[in-house]
C-alpha cells in the first residue's frame, strides 16, 4: 500500500482510516436525522386509559438512524479513547450549526417565489402553504435546535458514563459500559428532545389540545426511549464483535490502559 508522507506506517494509516469511517458514519447520520427530524411521525399505536384518555405512541422518523450514532461513539471511545470521542462529539455540534446556517442562508437569499405586494410576504399556494423548502426549513430548524441541545447533553453523557464504567471495572464487562452508557444517555436525549420540540411547537401533529399535556409528553418520551432501549440492547453483539475484530485489525489493546499495563498490541491469530 502506498503511504502518504504524513502516514508514519501502514498500521497508522489503517487506524486513521477506520477512525474516518466511524467518525464519518456518525457525522453523516447526525446530519441526516436532523434534516429528517420531525417531518413525519410514525404511529406505533394508541392506548385508552381511564384517567388520561387516549395516549398516542409515536416516534419521529429522525429517531430511526439515531442508535447508530451511539454505536459509533462507543467504538471510538473503546478503541481510540475519550479525547477522540469527545472531539467527534464537538464536531457534531459544529455540524449542527453548519446545517442551521445553510438553512438560514437558503431562506434569506433571493429566489423565484411570488411576493404578495400588499404584505411583502411570500404568496401561498392554493392549499395555503408556503413553498416546500420553507416548510422543510421550518421543521428542520426546530428539529436541529432541539437536537443540538439534546445532542450535547446526551453524547457527552454517553462518553462520560462509558469511561466511568470502563475505569470502575478496569476494562472488564464490555457489555456493561456499552449498554449502561447508551441507555442513560438515550434517556437524557429522549426527554430533552421531546420537551424542546414541544416547546417550539413541533409536536402539533401528535399532541391533542383536548387531552392532558403531561401524559401525552410522557407517552412520547417513553416511546422514543423504548425504541432506543431496544436498539441499545440489539447493538451489544455487534459492539462486541466489532471491538474484537477491529482491536485485532488495528492492533489496539483497549483494556491495557485500565489494567495498569503498558499498551501492547494483541497477537494476531
Amino acid at each position: 500500500m502506498d503511504l502518504h508522507p504524513i502516514e508514519a506506517s501502514a498500521l497508522h494509516a489503517r487506524r486513521e482510516r477506520v477512525f474516518l469511517v466511524l467518525a464519518g458514519t456518525f457525522l453523516g447520520t447526525l446530519a441526516m436525522l436532523n434534516i429528517l427530524g420531525i417531518l413525519r411521525f410514525i404511529k406505533l399505536g394508541e392506548l385508552e386509559t381511564a384517567s388520561w384518555g387516549t395516549l398516542t405512541f409515536a416516534v419521529a422518523i429522525g429517531v430511526l438512524p439515531y442508535p447508530v450514532t451511539f454505536l459509533c461513539t462507543d467504538l471510538i471511545s473503546e478503541l481510540y479513547g475519550k479525547a477522540r470521542a469527545s472531539a467527534v462529539v464537538w464536531m457534531g455540534l459544529v455540524l449542527n450549526g453548519w446545517v442551521l446556517f445553510i438553512l438560514w442562508l437558503g431562506g434569506v437569499l433571493p429566489g423565484f417565489e411570488t411576493i404578495d405586494p400588499a404584505t411583502g410576504a411570500m404568496a401561498l399556494d392554493a392549499a395555503s402553504r408556503e413553498p416546500v423548502f420553507f416548510e422543510v426549513r421550518a421543521f428542520a430548524f426546530g428539529a436541529t435546535l432541539a437536537s443540538m441541545i439534546a445532542y450535547v447533553t446526551a453524547q457527552f453523557t454517553d462518553v462520560y458514563v462509558f469511561h466511568f464504567w470502563k475505569r470502575f471495572t478496569k476494562g472488564r464487562h464490555l457489555w456493561l459500559r456499552n449498554n449502561g452508557s447508551t441507555m442513560v444517555s438515550q434517556l437524557v436525549d429522549s426527554t430533552t428532545v421531546i420537551l424542546i420540540t414541544w416547546w417550539i411547537g413541533g409536536l402539533v401533529a401528535v399532541i391533542s389540545d383536548e387531552r392532558d399535556l403531561v401524559p401525552q409528553l410522557l407517552a412520547l418520551i417513553g416511546t422514543a426511549y423504548a425504541f432506543k432501549f431496544v436498539f441499545a440492547l440489539a447493538d451489544t453483539l455487534p459492539f462486541y464483535w466489532l471491538t474484537a475484530k477491529l482491536g485485532r485489525y488495528l492492533e489496539i489493546d483497549s483494556m491495557a490502559e485500565y489494567a495498569g499495563d503498558e499498551p501492547t498490541p494483541p497477537q494476531r491469530g
